[in-house]
């Protein structure tokens, strides 16, 4: 049975980074996919091998690192490509993730996964946490965090799940339509629900240290 895992999700410009910054302050490890992506592609890393093969020297820098913008270009509006490039990078995200996440102390963890329900990685936690906003604010904030217009935010939300369909996914949802102190006690209240659930799994199975 192992750990309790919480898989933490939500749209973007939803609020997940400052949960999982909370998570973190409060002493719970966050394993965070995007940080496993950046891991994989580093330069002299295989994978990165792989993509230029792919998809051409052309996402590639000039001095051999991988060029995010030029990669998500040429991925963004067409599905098929998205789908080689996440054939390539998604087994071993979720590889390093899993080292990760075995080499972390603490009762309960944190997966940080900003694709958890679209890519059907239910299988991977125990709890799935959604950040839940308005797609109006969610377009607000992006607008105004990239300086892109309404068309290019909603372009961005259509790429994800429907608010809809994460909150089916969801056991436990955080709405963050107010201020970041409202985000920040909401996680503080499911920190300890978590520590209980934590407690009650270890308690449950006989192979837990």
């Amino acid at each position: 049975m192992g750990r309790l895992t919480i898989g933490l999700t939500g749209g973007i410009a939803s609020g997940k980074s400052t949960a999982a910054t909370r998570f973190v302050e409060l002493g719970v490890p966050v394993i965070d996919a995007d940080d496993s992506a950046r891991r994989v592609v580093a330069p002299g890393e295989p994978a990165l091998a792989a993509v230029a093969r792919a998809f051409g020297s052309a996402v590639l820098t000039a001095t051999g690192a991988l060029d995010r913008r030029a990669l998500r270009q040429l991925v963004f509006s067409d599905p098929q490509r998205r789908r080689e490039l996440e054939t390539i990078l998604h087994p071993l995200i979720r590889a390093d993730m899993e080292r990760r996440a075995a080499a972390a102390p603490g009762p309960y963890l944190v997966f940080a996964i900003p694709l958890l329900v679209e890519g059907g990685q239910r299988d991977r936690v125990d709890r799935i946490l959604v950040v839940d906003s308005s797609e109006e604010v969610q377009i607000a904030r992006v607008m105004q965090r990239d300086g892109g217009t309404r068309e290019d935010a909603r372009a961005i939300l259509a790429t994800q799940a429907s608010r809809e369909t994460r909150l089916r996914a969801a056991d436990d949802v955080i709405v963050n339509s107010g201020a970041v102190d409202d985000l920040r006690h909401a996680v503080d209240g499911l920190h300890r629900r978590y520590l209980e659930l934590a407690a009650a799994k270890a308690a449950a199975d006989p192979h837990f240290p």
